[in-house]
């Protein structure tokens, strides 16, 4: 038989079990969801914005990945921030634009420098759609409720600091010599063998009016007396080469 002091016992314990999951189920007001976002998405559109124009554009003029970046960074955010109020995993949501990425790319050869700030594009979208903004206080039903989280926001801050300071660190001219790389259909074959190295090299610089660095010898056609050879050289401060590798007129598209 269940005694009077059992009983006042398990009120007790259903009491402290009500309170838990009144905090626990405390609601943002609808003030507080739109500032959450506008935070979210204009952090994340700025340092986004900042990459691309300062560091990627600069060097590559390419306005189709300008577009591209600045609106998947922009839509990953939202998606992630959305799909982060409903029972779905994160998993579910870097899935989906993984599907997205295959069906649109899948076709194209996208370069490794445009693929990296793709990455970085995205990670910046999940950190800055997922880092919690505001924070629950108060220990009891009356006084529970959601105050902005100032260090969360200091982190996110730095956080995304830091990715612009490194980004700035490896694109500078200074802290690296950008080596770059020009693909000839070279007409003098009889210079391609190895004993007529330097010969070759004279050459081309002076053919093309570039210092070369070094070379590469690729296909060989001995019916039409051409090869495809690689040459590399070193840029100048400053200067961007974007179409070196292209070999076929319809593979240049200026944008």
């Amino acid at each position: 038989m269940i005694s009077m002091q059992d009983l006042g016992e398990f009120s007790l314990a259903d009491e402290d079990l009500f309170d838990v999951q009144s905090i626990t189920d405390a609601m943002m007001t609808t003030s507080q969801s739109i500032t959450e976002l506008a935070i979210r998405f204009f952090l994340n559109l700025a340092v986004c914005w900042i990459l691309i124009q300062f560091f990627y554009y600069r060097k590559s003029r390419r306005r189709d990945y300008y577009f591209t970046f600045m609106v998947f960074s922009s839509a990953m955010l939202m998606l992630l921030y959305m799909m982060g109020n409903v029972e779905v995993g994160v998993g579910l949501t870097l899935g989906l634009f993984a599907i997205f990425g295959i069906i649109r790319y899948r076709t194209e050869t996208v370069p490794i420098r445009e693929m990296t700030y793709l990455f970085v594009i995205i990670a910046l979208a999940a950190m800055n759609g997922l880092a919690p903004v505001y924070k629950l206080v108060g220990a009891t039903t009356t006084n529970a409720h959601y105050e902005l989280s100032t260090g969360t926001i200091g982190v996110m801050l730095i956080a995304n600091a830091l990715v612009v300071c490194l980004i700035w660190i490896l694109e500078s001219p200074r802290l690296l010599h950008h080596t770059s790389t020009k693909l000839v259909l070279y007409d003098r074959i009889e210079l391609i063998v190895p004993e007529k190295r330097s010969e070759l090299i004279a050459d081309l610089e002076s053919r093309i009016g570039i210092k070369v660095d070094n070379v590469e010898i690729g296909h060989v056609d001995f019916l039409r007396d051409a090869a495809f050879i690689k040459v590399y050289y070193t840029l100048e401060k400053g200067q961007t080469a974007t179409i070196d590798t292209l070999t076929k007129a319809k593979d240049f598209v200026e944008q």
